[in-house]
């Protein structure tokens, strides 16, 4: 991206107003919503009291990164069009299996993490592993996150790399640390207004532009054909067919909503099982809308660099920025509010992933570990500790990327997303087999990362492998399927064929066994 400074404090009051009061109002949220915060339950959990409302705007804006404010027009702008909208009806879908499949089991007890319902299943060290894959792939991927979020300011803003990400970082982990999950929350409501808001500023800054304005517009995109949202030719190769949107996005939702303990932390601040529900089912309609936002001002800004004069970039990611820079007003307002919309995007996710890692550490691994319970004193102190490391350690992995090919980056983002399907396989494991033990599932997780690592990075290349190897490409959605499957199937299958991994190897009681399936 060419590094072109549209903005500096200075130089446009009212732009800076507002980015300047996003970045106080953050901190401010958190100071008033940590009050009370005096004990674990209440600084990671929220004091389970939080309003259903709430935590719908929590799950929405922390499953949305600068990606989707961005990059998601992109892809509108380029051949897909509207056809994206076929994976968030596989979102729907999933999340309705979540609320039936998963929230009762973690409302049965006083959890704090996703992962304790695996001990109860199959013992301490699927719990420590499970989390432990968590912990990995959750900073790995925030912190490359970080890393784009990061590009796309040093663009808008001409700051370094490092400054952007030392900006969202620093104030991110200030404010979840003064306030915890509450905090968090409150502040990612507070970010999805804003990033929704500068998506609809720039559905009207965009008709603006167009001449001839909303007719135009409707009559390209009905010719161009981008209004058509389905396809249902299947093909495995591509992510933007019905069947890959509806089977792969349902179970990749399942996977990411089900057992990442970033989002069930979310539930469990609920105030009840019905709560956490409404929040679940709700916010895939959110989204859905939300990426009815996004894909349109692709299809505007595909109509709008159609015209006359006008040249898009290169790569289609960078077309919604382009267009930031060069046609949004000045001195309106409106470019603070799409920068606020960028950071809120990237805090929004950045805030849950450290809070989420601080309380998978302090819950799965320091108190089990620890001879005498702490003190709560002493939890909310480990734990704000542990959200500036997980804070900083995101901020050194943003900051390094750059060092990194585009490439890499890439693969190490899809190798974070990996831990979706091999955690839906391992609770899979637990929820519908009988037989299979701790070691089956730990050896049916190993067996799927195995698979997923061959499916995206060696059969695509197959044959410069070795003549024999096909060359085969499965697309995105597919992934978590496939990860799931393997990890269950290959836990199921140790389990009959090595009694020492099966159920019957486990020392407790077949009752308690029973009763404390997840």
């Amino acid at each position: 991206m060419p590094a072109t400074t549209v903005f500096s404090v200075g130089d446009s009051l009212m732009d800076s107003l507002v980015l300047v009061i996003l970045l106080a109002g953050s901190i401010v949220v958190g100071l008033r919503a940590g009050r009370g915060s005096t004990t674990a339950d209440a600084y990671l959990l929220g004091g389970r009291s939080l309003p259903w409302w709430a935590i719908l705007g929590s799950i929405v804006a922390t499953e949305t990164s600068t990606a989707t404010v961005l990059s998601v027009p992109g892809a509108a702008f380029g051949a897909t069009g509207m056809k994206w909208l076929q994976i968030p009806l596989g979102y729907m879908i999933g999340r309705v299996i979540v609320t039936s499949v998963f929230l009762p089991r973690y409302f049965q007890g006083n959890l704090f993490t996703a992962y304790e319902v695996l001990e109860k299943r199959f013992g301490p060290l699927t719990r420590r592993l499970s989390s432990l894959l968590f912990l990995v792939t959750r900073n790995l991927g925030d912190g490359l996150r970080l890393f784009l979020a990061g590009l796309v300011l040093q663009t808008l803003l001409g700051w370094s790399l490092s400054q952007s990400v030392m900006v969202m970082g620093s104030v991110t982990i200030v404010y979840t640390v003064i306030g915890g999950l509450r905090s968090v929350v409150w502040n990612d409501c507070i970010q999805f207004v804003i990033y929704v808001l500068g998506g609809i500023a720039a559905v009207f800054v965009l008709a603006n532009r167009i001449p001839g304005h909303w007719s135009t517009i409707f009559t390209y995109a009905t010719e161009s054909g981008k209004l058509q949202p389905f396809n249902f030719q299947f093909s495995a190769s591509d992510p933007f067919n019905f069947w890959a949107g509806l089977i792969g996005g349902a179970v990749l939702t399942i996977g990411t909503h089900g057992t990442d303990h970033m989002m069930v932390q979310r539930y469990l601040s609920a105030r009840s099982l019905h709560d956490a529900g409404k929040a679940v089912l709700a916010s895939g309609v959110v989204v859905f809308l939300q990426f009815v936002l996004f894909l349109f001002i692709g299809v505007q800004l595909a109509c709008f660099f159609s015209m006359p004069g006008q040249q898009a970039p290169a790569e289609s990611d960078q077309v919604f920025v382009q267009f930031i820079v060069q046609q949004f007003p000045r001195n309106t307002g409106l470019i603070g509010l799409m920068l606020a919309a960028v950071l809120s995007a990237a805090m929004s996710t950045l805030s849950s992933s450290l809070n989420a890692s601080a309380s998978a550490i302090v819950n799965d691994f320091w108190i089990p570990l620890s001879r005498v319970e702490p003190t709560a004193a002493r939890q909310v102190w480990v734990s704000r500790v542990l959200t500036v490391m997980f804070g900083l350690l995101q901020m050194i992995i943003g900051i390094q990327a750059a060092r990194l090919e585009t490439s890499v980056v890439q693969n190490a983002l899809t190798i974070a997303g990996f831990s979706a399907g091999l955690l839906l396989g391992v609770f899979a494991l637990g929820i519908l087999s009988r037989r299979a033990g701790q070691g089956a599932a730990l050896f049916g997780a190993g067996v799927g990362l195995l698979v997923l690592i061959v499916v995206q990075f060696v059969l695509p290349e197959g044959r410069s492998y070795a003549a024999w190897i096909p060359t085969i490409r499965i697309a995105w959605p597919w992934l978590a399927l496939i990860g799931a499957a393997t990890t269950f199937s290959a836990g199921e299958l140790s389990a009959m064929l090595c009694p020492a991994w099966s159920m019957s190897a486990v020392g407790v009681n077949q009752d308690v066994r029973n009763s404390n399936r997840p």
